[in-house]
């Protein structure tokens, strides 16, 4: 091979090499790129458990809760209710007891009464109760004295009275109203209280018997009076059996 022949070809052999290894850089460099991204992701989802606890925010700390397995066989859960005036089905049952002793004015546990409801802190839970299995309805008025109702569609709604404490209901749909001049977490046993009705674990108003609280699913641990009232809270408390399945809502909007 002539001399200018040889040179030529080492210098394309130099320019293959020196392509070859600036490919090699662009794919480490892309390589080390997407790595990046990937890391950046998981270090956003291992923060996102951490903050959710795994996934479910909805559960304040110092809550303790077993799975629900632990109850063994439960009844499925009955159909709904018809829609209520604040679209959450109203349970086909007897309420639990009137809201003729529930507080008329005074501060109960706290908790105050105003002519106007407090809207610093609005927030809303949703409370089902079975007793021996059947259903019982959360009334309409709890923490309304001389609670006066609008007609609706579907069904009266509560949106006057003589004053309204920070927790209350608005209608027979289960849906506990959380409306306080201060941000602070409050507890079924104070609601309770405002009824005017027993609470604990061997007692839900007038029934008596072992109390299974179930929280967002789970089984509660612990005396029932202690339920904090978070947003959009799933409580279901269950006087004896068969103990039946949790009962689950669709938030509305607004709700």
């Amino acid at each position: 091979m002539a001399k200018g022949d040889r040179n030529r070809q080492q210098a394309r052999e130099k320019i293959a090499q020196a392509r070859a290894a600036e490919a090699r850089r662009r794919r480490r460099r892309l390589w080390l790129g997407v790595a990046g991204v990937v890391a950046v992701v998981a270090a956003v989802a291992g923060i996102t458990v951490a903050v959710s606890g795994g996934g479910d925010a909805s559960n304040p700390p110092g809550v303790r809760l077993a799975p629900l397995h632990t109850l063994g066989a439960l009844r499925p859960a009955p159909a709904p209710g018809s829609q209520g005036p604040e679209a959450v089905p109203i349970p086909p049952a007897a309420p639990l007891a009137s809201t003729a002793p529930a507080a008329t004015g005074g501060t109960v546990d706290g908790i105050g009464c105003q002519t106007n409801e407090q809207t610093l802190f609005h927030i809303h839970a949703h409370l089902t109760i079975f007793i021996n299995g059947t259903p019982r309805q959360v009334p309409a008025a709890v923490g309304i004295p001389g609670a006066r109702a609008q007609t609706t569609p579907n069904g009266p709604f509560i949106d006057s009275g003589t004053c309204f404490y920070w927790l209350h209901t608005h209608a027979a749909d289960g849906v506990i109203h959380i409306e306080s001049p201060v941000q602070r977490t409050y507890t079924l046993g104070q609601f309770f209280d405002e009824w005017g009705l027993p609470l604990g674990p061997g007692q839900v108003g007038p029934a008596r018997g072992h109390v299974t609280a179930l929280y967002n699913g789970q089984v509660f641990q612990g005396n029932p009076r202690n339920i904090p009232l978070t947003a959009h809270a799933q409580i279901q408390l269950e006087v004896g059996k068969p103990l039946v399945a949790p009962v689950s809502i669709a938030w509305p909007s607004g709700l």
